[in-house]
């Protein structure tokens, strides 16, 4: 059943490499990227998926022989989707598809296609409860994931539920135990208060994520990203009197923190962001509008991203981060008033998901920020965006950490609700089409979890922080088929609010929204990249 992945994986990419060159030598005939949109988003999605594929490849060795299996078979799966593009592709850029023949018949390509056939018997073995996706990791962060799984299954699954469907605020039985364990504070140094050491320890944030969130994703899975972005941000641009005070106090837990990037007419576009920051003389007075703001309600503090220039032609150099005090609220509105007029308004946005924390429409009006609430103080001025982004790597691989976690709870559900229900006298995991379905979840699951295990570890060791984005890229993408699956394999009762797997469908639909959109990573990282590394790309700057 398995077979040696690596020599049609390099004919697979290769062959995709094509369209990238193709791209942009017409771009540096002038052309512009965005002339093919459409070609470079399939290919990102394409090459995101032969990523995960190359590095189950170079792992082979320490994955158990039914993971083998099911990476052959995430290999096979994605060999045939990025084919069938690849032909529509070069109909598309009027290319020869002679290569691509070749390609298809090829020998290397064939194999992987055959082992599709072992998707039944691997999907029996996935249903016995044979162990997937097993990734090595350190003994300390074994430990603490394994900690951490417990707590999600004894303490935040019990409460999940209620959470969602009374549409609650993330209550304290679940902040103080979460508190006492540390989680706010696994990426701030210990010289902070915090529980890191000098250098990052990126696999164990995604693994306390991915733990997490398999109990919830909004009840406990996303907590930790907000304070783990603002604390990069401290770290990377604050001053030593600004790290030492906040710092602490975020790895406590207290306060809460919020990150307020979006703006009505602003998502992904960071750098055309415009609340308007107005120099006054006790600091900075906001005015304007932000949406999306998770947990703004019971946070303490909020990052805010703010044009302090009011030369919009600056674009992203004109903007800084503030940090916004304001009394915690467990409801779906605030108000808070200053004595001198100013005023921050909160509306929860109703979601048909992801419910816990809340995502806030905020209003400022006249909100008179101290100067020493400016990270950096003046010479953090126009060093916003910078910042941001600093944080937002960090936020992209938890949210492959996130994907993850909510994928694994709703392959365990599919394989319980698989064994337990009967069809026609027969359990419901002895049919084929139930077990290849198990196989694929599993084999997604496994594919993306490798990946993102490889590109935390890369990141510690200096990587290209371009690759968290491809990391959360396919691994959102994932977890909303698993959940799908999941919830198709449950039938009438994945569709009951009292079943624990719908909440996982409806919540894995937001992964691909927040942390950076799947189309704005696919065309302007992952692709761009794709240019930039190819021969006329080089040669354009691209």
């Amino acid at each position: 059943m398995a077979t040696d992945l690596a020599p049609a994986l390099a004919r697979l990419g290769a062959a995709l490499r094509g369209v990238p060159r193709t791209i942009a030598a017409r771009c540096a005939k002038g052309a512009s990227p965005d002339d093919f949109q459409a070609a470079l988003y399939d290919l990102a999605i394409s090459y995101a998926d032969l990523r995960a594929a190359q590095v189950l490849a170079e792992r082979w060795e320490a994955l158990s022989d039914l993971d083998r299996g099911l990476a052959t078979l995430f290999a096979s799966d994605i060999a045939v989707e990025a084919l069938d593009w690849l032909e529509s592709a070069h109909a598309d850029l009027e290319l020869p598809l002679d290569t691509l023949l070749d390609l298809r018949a090829s020998p290397e390509i064939a194999a992987l296609r055959r082992s599709g056939r072992f998707a039944a018997e691997l999907g029996a073995r996935v249903a016995a409860g044979e162990p997937t996706g097993s990734v090595a990791l350190d003994e300390d962060t074994a430990m603490a994931a394994e900690a951490f799984r417990r707590f999600a299954a004894d303490v935040v699954a019990p409460q999940a539920e209620r959470i969602h469907r009374e549409n609650l605020t993330v209550p304290e039985s679940l902040l103080a135990p979460l508190r006492d364990m540390g989680v706010f504070g696994l990426s701030i140094p210990a010289r902070y208060g915090g529980s890191a050491g000098e250098d990052d320890n990126t696999p164990l944030m995604v693994a306390v994520t991915e733990a997490l969130s398999a109990g919830s994703l909004a009840a406990a899975g996303s907590l930790i990203t907000r304070p783990e972005i603002l604390a990069r941000a401290l770290l990377a641009g604050g001053t030593e009197a600004q790290k030492a005070d906040w710092l602490p106090r975020i790895a406590a837990g207290d306060p809460l923190c919020a990150i307020a990037i979006t703006e009505p007419d602003y998502g992904s576009d960071v750098a055309s962001l415009a609340l308007r920051a107005t120099k006054v003389e006790d600091g900075w007075r906001l005015d304007g509008a932000k949406t999306w703001c998770t947990f703004a309600g019971k946070a303490g503090v909020l990052m805010v991203v703010a044009r302090t220039d009011p030369d919009r032609s600056k674009g992203h150099r004109g903007l800084s981060l503030l940090l916004v005090e304001k009394p915690a609220f467990d409801g779906h509105d605030f108000r808070v008033e200053q004595p001198a007029g100013g005023t921050l308004t909160g509306r929860a946005i109703p979601t048909l998901g992801y419910r816990g924390m809340h995502s806030f429409d905020l209003a400022f009006d006249g909100l008179l920020v101290p100067e020493k609430n400016l990270i950096g103080e003046q010479s953090g001025e126009g060093r916003g965006f910078y910042l941001t982004m600093a944080g937002m790597t960090g936020g992209r691989i938890q949210t492959a950490g996130r994907a993850l976690g909510v994928m694994r709870a709703a392959l365990d559900a599919a394989i319980g609700y698989a064994r337990d229900r009967r069809v026609f006298g027969a359990p419901l995991a002895s049919y084929q089409l139930t077990a290849v379905k198990l196989a694929r979840m599993a084999a997604r699951h496994a594919a993306c979890r490798h990946l993102a295990y490889a590109v935390a570890a890369d990141l510690d060791a200096g990587g290209d922080s371009a690759d968290a984005s491809l990391a959360k890229l396919i691994a959102c993408r994932a977890a909303e088929w698993v959940t799908r699956e999941a919830l198709q394999i449950h039938g009438g009762m994945g569709y009951a609010e009292e079943s624990a797997v719908s909440r996982y469908w409806v919540d894995a639909r937001v992964l691909s929204i927040f942390e950076g959109a799947e189309e704005t990573l696919a065309l302007r990282v992952v692709a761009r990249g794709l240019l930039e590394s190819s021969p006329a790309g080089k040669e354009t700057g691209r």
